[in-house]
């Protein structure tokens, strides 16, 4: 007679690298820096740009398409942030892995992109074997981080990471945003269609949230934490 099988769910299979070439969806909106990216990706027989997306909103539709195996995703588009996009681009093709390349990256970025679900951050002044290597490292199912900022993710994932900021409502991280444009408050009342007094409450309510005295403290630390969009 044979046995009966159990339904309780295994371990998940471990990642591992791709049979053939790791396929690639490149996330960047200007021409020249996603053509040298393309380049220098492509040059080597393990690595394939498969499609090139310019904004957040034809990300999400050439992942679910084209399932590629990693995103190398752009920090700053023309649509949004895009470690804001980590999630629904996992959603859109949940075996992806997802590598953010930003110009530049603090402590409190790179935190984001672990929260967020990101496999790693890039940053673009490294040079191009980091890249490579750092695409296959996530598509082997490894995170992938710049020199300096694992640490700072390790920090936020065994819960060392400052809270500071995750109260802050969506209204309150606008202003936070408009403050660290350098707008006033009469500015920032007129970008919000709101009464100038709601404005300055707004303020008053991020600088208590972040614990700071002046609005150029919770610039300052709002730039720290990776808090600005």
């Amino acid at each position: 007679m044979p046995r009966p099988v159990s339904s309780s769910p295994g371990p998940p299979p471990p990642l591992v690298p791709p049979a053939g070439p790791i396929r690639i969806l490149l996330v960047e909106d200007h021409d020249m820096v996603a053509e040298a990216i393309r380049m220098a990706l492509d040059r080597t027989p393990d690595l394939r740009v498969v499609g090139r997306s310019a904004s957040m909103a034809a990300a999400l539709v050439d992942a679910s398409q084209l399932r590629p195996d990693v995103v190398l995703l752009d920090r700053r588009l023309p649509d949004g942030d895009g470690i804001g996009a980590i999630g629904a681009l996992k959603a859109a093709a949940p075996a992806t892995r997802v590598l953010v390349l930003a110009a530049e990256a603090t402590a409190g970025v790179a935190a984001r992109v672990a929260e967020a679900g990101g496999a790693g951050l890039i940053l673009k002044a490294d040079n191009l074997r980091e890249l490579q290597d750092a695409v296959r490292r996530v598509a082997a199912g490894e995170v992938a981080y710049s020199k300096g900022l694992l640490g700072a993710v390790l920090d936020h994932l065994t819960g060392r990471t400052s809270d500071r900021g995750a109260t802050l409502t969506p209204r309150e991280l606008e202003t936070l945003d408009l403050l660290g444009e350098g707008l006033g408050s009469a500015e920032i009342s007129r970008r919000l269609g709101v009464a100038l007094n709601t404005t300055r409450n707004h303020i008053q309510r991020v600088l208590e949230k972040l614990g700071a005295r002046s609005q150029l403290e919770a610039v300052t630390t709002a730039r720290r934490e990776g808090l600005l969009r």
